[in-house]
């Protein structure tokens, strides 16, 4: 990993497993095992407990019930690449949620976005009112 982390990975805490690529790729994708399921246990890691909260609550599909991340990497062709892929990739998403998100401080439109708001309204409703039906007179 090329860049410092916050909060490094420790890669006793993964387990790696061998796997058989998916797609295209002839002979060599049916009979060697070059895709890499990483398993990261995140409640048993030992990140500090603050991380390992929004990763819990991210929402992330990769992350099942029991607290396990799942991520598959499959793009190499050989173990050692795909294995350091994935390691990069659960590297970047532990860095994602190492910092608090900021929190959102409420605003109010200016008032120059509230004329223009109305007048956009005026102007559409004088186009709409354009569309009625035609009275003899």
């Amino acid at each position: 990993m090329a860049q410092s982390s916050l909060y490094p990975v420790d890669e006793q805490q993964v387990q790696c497993t061998a796997v058989r690529a998916q797609g295209a790729g002839g002979q060599n994708v049916n009979k060697v095992s070059s895709a890499i399921h990483l398993r990261f246990d995140i409640a048993a890691s030992s990140l500090p407990e603050d991380v390992k909260t929004r990763l819990l609550e991210s929402g992330d599909r990769r992350i099942s019930r029991e607290g396990v991340l799942v991520l598959k990497a499959q793009q190499h062709r050989t173990q050692e690449l795909n294995r350091a892929a994935a390691l990069t990739r659960l590297q970047a998403l532990v860095d994602a949620y190492s910092l608090p998100p900021k929190p959102r401080r409420p605003t109010r439109p200016t008032r120059a976005s509230k004329m223009r708001r109305l007048q956009d309204k005026t102007e559409r409703g004088q186009v709409k009112a354009q569309r009625g039906k035609v009275q003899d007179l």
